[in-house]
């Protein structure tokens, strides 16, 4: 069966186009600024050439009506007709309550995740309209929503709740909801399954780390806890979040700076992190860089990246009880050696010993970087989200 993944975001739309029979990804690619001038596809065709179609596309339907066509084009494309697609699977972000799995989508379905919108006011409307593009372009196709927060749904109360009122919770649903769900169950059941131990015997924690970063406590296949929170803001330091901060600077900000809340928003979410604390870039990339020529700010902006990542990692040791398997993913999880290395220095303590050598010679790839003496295993896996949503959509169509 073939099924198609698709990932909206407010001005994108990402895709994968599985053959599941055989695990093959036929065709992927994105669009970027829908809406906006400049629009284009940009895809990848089945021998691997990287194409661009350059079109404005004004919404996510159209942009979804583009990417259905270049799939059956003669040239780039890989199927004859619609028909071949058997389902489509949708990242969607909050689930809130309601959702700790993966669901066939129905309109009961859709009313709810509506109703998790005011969690995910960036997120979920988009997600929806890819929904909607579907329902329309291909009518009667079986649709599967995999929810970020559903992987985290397992955790105790006395994880997930704030010291604030009682009633913000029973009013609002303030509590810690936690994302990157999908890439945190992938990869943790990937390691052991690479490592051939059983998931539901091992304490694992699972670094994803990229310009968004979380990380997972994970107990016998279950999360237990997780750095984000109510929003993808709590947590680790990231490109241009701020991650964990004193709420009470936060009234004090808004005084001193005369923010209103769309103010304070951007603030937090755009103008920190990486990007506030350097004042060079969001990207790991060039953060090194400045590092290598000795920019102060740079060098903090590091420092406190690594030390978020390694707070967080001893942390969940002790909620955990210890650890057997400590997982980097993400985009700098996976290709950037010097912080895993730097993560991992002077954990000896605690049975983490990194094999120095294999570490630098991994990017991107799976591989085992412990030492052969070291307790816990720690491994790289690169995270494939869009696989994990094809396996769910597939497993809940029982194809």
């Amino acid at each position: 069966m073939k099924t198609l993944v698709l990932n909206c975001g407010s001005s994108s739309v990402k895709y994968k186009l599985f053959d599941m029979t055989s695990g093959e990804v036929m065709a992927q690619g994105g669009i970027e600024r829908i809406g906006l001038p400049g629009t284009a596809l940009k895809l990848i065709t089945p021998d691997g050439k990287k194409v661009t179609v350059e079109k404005e596309i004004s919404g996510h339907e159209e942009g979804i009506a583009l990417i259905l066509d270049v799939l059956m084009d003669g040239t780039h494309g890989c199927i004859r007709d619609y028909g071949e697609i058997g389902a489509v699977g949708h990242r969607v972000v909050h689930g809130g309550e309601t959702f700790s799995n993966s669901v066939l989508i129905d309109d009961e379905v859709i009313s709810k995740v509506l109703e998790c919108s005011e969690l995910a006011p960036l997120h979920n409307p988009a997600n929806l309209e890819g929904i909607y593009a579907i329902r329309k372009i291909l009518p009667g196709t079986p649709q599967v929503a995999v929810f970020d927060t559903a992987f985290h749904q397992s955790m105790p109360d006395y994880a997930y709740m704030y010291g604030l009122p009682y009633e913000s919770y029973e009013k609002y649903g303030i509590r810690r909801y936690g994302f990157h769900g999908t890439s945190h169950r992938y990869v943790s059941y990937r390691a052991c399954r690479i490592l051939g131990v059983h998931y539901e015997e091992q304490r694992i924690i699972t670094a994803h780390v990229g310009n968004g970063g979380s990380i997972t406590a994970i107990r016998n296949g279950k999360s237990v806890d997780t750095s984000m929170g109510l929003t993808p803001v709590e947590g680790l330091l990231m490109g241009t979040r701020c991650g964990d901060v004193d709420a009470g600077a936060l009234p004090f900000l808004m005084r001193k700076e005369g923010l209103d809340v769309a103010g304070l928003s951007d603030l937090l979410n755009k103008r920190s992190g990486v990007w506030g604390i350097s004042g060079v870039s969001s990207d790991m990339r060039e953060l090194e860089a400045a590092c290598a020529a000795n920019n102060p700010r740079a060098l903090l902006a590091m420092k406190m990246y690594i030390y978020r990542i390694k707070k967080y990692v001893g942390a969940y040791a002790a909620v955990l009880g210890g650890v057997d398997i400590l997982v980097f993913t993400g985009g700098v999880g996976e290709n950037q050696s010097s912080l895993r290395a730097e993560v991992c220095r002077n954990m000896e303590y605690m049975g983490i010993k990194l094999d120095e050598i294999t570490n630098s010679t991994v990017h991107g790839r799976e591989m085992v970087i412990s030492a052969p003496d070291s307790t816990v295993t720690v491994i790289v896996v690169p995270t494939d989200e869009e696989y994990m949503i094809a396996s769910d959509t597939q497993m809940i169509l029982h194809l």
